[in-house]
Order: C-alpha cells, then sequence, then structure tokens
C-alpha cells in the first residue's frame, strides 16, 4: 500500500458519496480503474437496484481502452458483491473482464460477502489489497455493515442547543436555535436518511412536517412514537399524504379518520417499544434513521445504547433559561464551524 493507491482510493470516497440518499438498503460504493497511473473508467451506486458501482466504472471505459482492462488496477471502496441479488455478482464481471488487481478499503459484511468475494478473486489469481484508508472506508460503509449485523438501522441522533445547552424553553414551545444555513444542511441530512422520527411530545409543541424541502432529494419517512395517544389526526405529518409510520401502546383506541399515507403499528404488549421499532424498520428495509427529538426520545436511545453517531448544533446564542439538552457519554471526534454555529460529531463506537 502506498499513496498511489490511497489516491485512487480517495476518488472512489469521493464517488460513493454522490450516491448519498439514494442507494439505501445498498451502501454508498465507488470504483475506479487505473492503468499506468491514468483513470480509464470510473462509477458509482447511483441507485438501488440499479448498477453496481464496479459495473458503471467498466461501462465508463472509452472503446479504444477496453483492451487495457487485462493490465489495470481496480480500485472500489467496499468488497464487491459475491451474491446474486437485484444484479449479478461484481466477482463474477472482474474474473470475465480479466482484471489483475483489486484494492478494497472495506469487507462487506452482508451475509453471503463477508470476505467471501475477496476470496473467490484471490482464488482465481487476482492480486487482491485490502485495508486502503481502512478508517474512512469503514466509516463510509458503517450504515450498511450496522442494518446486515446488527438487524437495525444506523441511527443518527441530531438536535440542537443554545451556547450555554439549553435545548428547549420550560413550557416546551418551539424554538429555533440555529441560523438558516444550519437548517438546510439539516434538510440535506434528511434528504440521506431512511426515515426520520420524533416523540409524541415534538409532534404537540411543534407540529413538524419532518420532509425534505430545502435540499435536493428524497424525503425520508417519517416515524411517530406515540405510548399516550394524544396526538391529533390534524397534524401535518398525518395530513399532508407523505408516508408516515405511526407506532402506538397497544391499550390505546384506534385513531380515525387517517389517510391511507398513514400506517399504524401497534407495539405488542410486554415488547420494549423502541426496540420493536427498530425491528419493523428493518423489517420494511429502512436502512439509516435520524432521531430528531424530542429530549425524552434522545435520552432514551443514548440510555440504551441504540445510536451510532450524533450531530450536535450549537448555537452561538445564549437562552437564559430552559431544558438541558441530553448530553451524550463521550467527546465529539469532530468539530466544524457554519457562520456562527458549531457542528459536533460523535459517533458511539471509535473507528480505526
Amino acid at each position: 500500500m502506498d499513496n498511489y493507491d490511497e489516491h485512487f482510493m480517495q476518488r472512489c470516497f469521493d464517488l460513493a458519496r454522490l450516491g448519498a440518499g439514494k442507494t439505501a438498503p445498498n451502501p454508498m460504493v465507488g470504483a475506479v480503474i487505473v492503468h499506468q497511473g491514468r483513470i480509464i473508467g470510473e462509477g458509482y451506486h447511483q441507485a438501488y437496484r440499479e448498477a453496481h458501482a464496479e459495473v458503471n466504472a467498466v461501462r465508463s471505459i472509452a472503446a479504444e481502452d477496453r483492451h487495457l482492462l487485462k493490465s489495470s488496477t481496480l480500485y472500489v471502496s467496499l468488497e464487491p458483491c459475491n451474491i446474486h441479488r437485484n444484479t449479478p455478482p461484481c466477482t463474477l464481471l472482474i474474473l470475465q473482464e480479466g482484471i489483475p488487481r483489486v484494492v478494497v478499503s472495506d469487507v462487506d459484511q452482508t451475509p453471503g460477502v463477508n470476505g467471501s468475494g475477496l476470496d473467490r478473486l484471490r482464488k482465481a489469481g487476482v492480486d487482491v489489497t485490502v485495508g486502503v484508508l481502512k478508517a474512512q472506508g469503514k466509516r463510509l460503509s458503517l450504515a450498511r455493515n450496522t442494518f446486515v449485523t446488527g438487524h437495525r438501522p444506523y441511527i443518527l441522533l441530531k438536535y440542537a442547543q443554545s451556547a450555554n445547552g439549553i435545548f428547549a424553553p420550560e413550557d416546551n414551545r418551539q424554538l429555533w436555535l440555529t441560523h438558516a444555513y444550519s437548517k438546510r444542511l439539516v434538510h440535506k441530512w434528511r434528504s440521506e436518511s431512511s426515515a426520520i422520527l420524533v416523540g409524541a411530545n415534538t409532534a404537540l409543541a411543534d407540529d413538524p412536517q419532518l420532509t425534505n424541502r430545502l435540499y435536493y432529494g428524497p424525503s425520508p419517512v417519517r416515524v411517530l412514537l406515540d405510548l399516550k395517544g394524544n396526538l391529533p389526526p390534524g397534524l401535518k405529518v398525518f395530513s399532508d399524504g407523505a408516508p408516515t409510520l405511526l407506532f402506538r401502546a397497544p391499550h390505546l383506541p384506534g385513531m380515525s379518520g387517517l389517510p391511507a399515507s398513514v400506517r399504524c403499528f401497534p407495539i405488542p404488549e410486554g415488547a420494549a417499544p423502541v426496540r420493536y421499532l427498530l425491528s419493523q424498520l428493518y423489517r420494511l428495509q429502512l436502512s439509516t434513521l435520524m432521531v430528531e427529538g424530542g429530549i425524552h426520545t434522545l435520552r432514551q436511545f443514548i440510555n440504551e445504547g441504540l445510536w451510532d453517531e450524533a450531530l450536535v448544533l450549537t448555537s452561538g446564542q445564549y437562552q437564559p433559561s430552559g431544558r438541558q439538552a441530553p448530553a451524550l457519554p463521550l467527546p465529539p471526534v469532530q468539530s466544524d464551524t457554519l457562520g456562527s454555529d458549531r457542528i459536533d460529531w460523535f459517533y458511539r463506537t471509535p473507528i480505526r
């Protein structure tokens, strides 16, 4: 492994992220084909059920360069698949095209793959290198690998606080702390999430839409957790026609007048509400979940260790009083600024 390999692997990562919000529950993957230091083909996984990154990279090669494949290196951010589902296995494509060297950053932990793709290539005589920019590769594929190994969505917590750590006023009314650029960034994060969740108190206090309106791309499926049955049917999440999943305690009476866009899930007697909810999102192939609040809901996920990443926006303004924001049990791994706001990035499991 050298800087040469790292240079082209970084390009794979950049390509992979172009698929953000479109590939789930599949991973984001980028691929680059290099001949004697020149990129002759590149591609990324553009959408679920469509061609994988390796296929798009091979297809992008100009006709006059096709003969170079048999003396080129394929760089790919994640292990080539070795199973036939929506598309044929990419290992078969690599062998058919006679690509002699493959460089991979991370292993795909999907059952049926999980190293078998690399073994197949090696047994066929392909020179395989694994672990180039390993930490970055693991971070890129973490959502997919969490989904297929944990049988639950990758969980992202997102919340804002004032400069002195206030989350909301004592009366729980809506308080907008961060500026407009941060709001647009939040909508970008929404466009990259499969689902978005709030608790009943937040739904009542803020009446949020929970859709992506300020960035390109889709809106996440909305998820509400209602254990008391005090959500009126006139809320925006019930009345605007966008898909919504409503999880309710089993003893609550049914809600009448809800449109077909709202799907109700009675939580079985004795089941842990959050864990049941996550199991159903997994069954529905919703592989990433953004939890936006409120305080009680966020603390519940934190206390149960049911989170993978947290994005905390801290405003430059102070609030004289109010309810304190949730506390995360470890320090941020990265901090950025956006105008007068600070964004702290937390990961529950360190990646090395």
